[in-house]
């Protein structure tokens, strides 16, 4: 498939009520209002493309930039073109999903996330935290640099209360992933969660509510019996 032939069919496939409610979440204009599970069905006779990922997220349409994140071959994604990408990622869909799913399935994402939560703008930040949070989640602890995951707990515990709304959301987030998939950093997780409280995020109108990061944590915990298996994939 083209790309001009993909954007007629997000086109046909859009829909001004879902369009009404991911402008709620922070979705932004272009985007044509598609449903997830249809930009599965184009995902599906795609499966992976590597230069039609990169076509897509460069029509700046929310709805081809999230498309163009489950087609993505992300280990081919260049620094320099994920880079690009959480720059380009104004949409909290893109900035808070796609683009982290694609740094989580990269070699240089955990190097890269780290790098974007010092950013200022906000959703380069936000990026940089959920990054790190699918990362811990999809990565073996054998390979993550608990070291450096320690810091970013403390680093949170510090910061989450100052910083910009959508940073202060996924270093909660953050906190979750960690607890919930790093068994030897659960009861630093726990701990901080404990330290930092309730924490205030404005939903701008949404009903969607902040997860308590200790109940969150010990809920997958308790499904588990024990162990959470890490994730096969984060892309959904």
């Amino acid at each position: 498939m083209t790309v001009a032939e993909i954007m007629t069919e997000l086109e046909a496939m859009g829909s001004d009520g879902i369009k009404k409610i991911l402008l709620k979440h922070g979705v932004k204009e272009p985007f044509f209002g598609v449903k997830v599970e249809q930009l599965k069905t184009i995902q599906k006779k795609i499966k992976k493309d590597y230069q039609l990922a990169k076509d897509l997220y460069a029509t700046g349409n929310a709805d081809a930039m999230y498309l163009a994140g489950l087609i993505a071959d992300d280990e081919q994604m260049t620094t320099a073109e994920l880079n690009i990408w959480a720059e380009q990622a104004e949409s909290s869909n893109i900035s808070e999903y796609t683009v982290p799913w694609v740094t989580a399935g990269n070699s240089k994402g955990f190097e890269l996330a780290l790098q974007w939560i010092d950013d200022e703008r906000e959703h380069v930040a936000a990026a940089g935290w959920s990054a790190l949070s699918n990362i811990v989640s999809l990565w073996p602890d054998h390979v993550l640099d608990m070291e450096v995951l320690k810091k970013l707990l403390k680093r949170v515990t510090a910061e989450i209360h100052t910083s910009k709304n959508r940073v202060r959301a996924t270093m909660n987030v953050f906190i979750i992933s960690v607890g919930t998939y790093v068994h030897d950093l659960y009861d630093l997780a726990i701990a901080t969660a404990n330290q930092i409280g309730v924490i205030t995020v404005i939903k701008e109108g949404t009903a969607c509510k902040t997860p308590d990061a200790v109940e969150y944590i010990n809920k997958a915990k308790a499904r588990a019996k024990g162990l959470v298996a890490k994730k096969k994939m984060v892309k959904c």
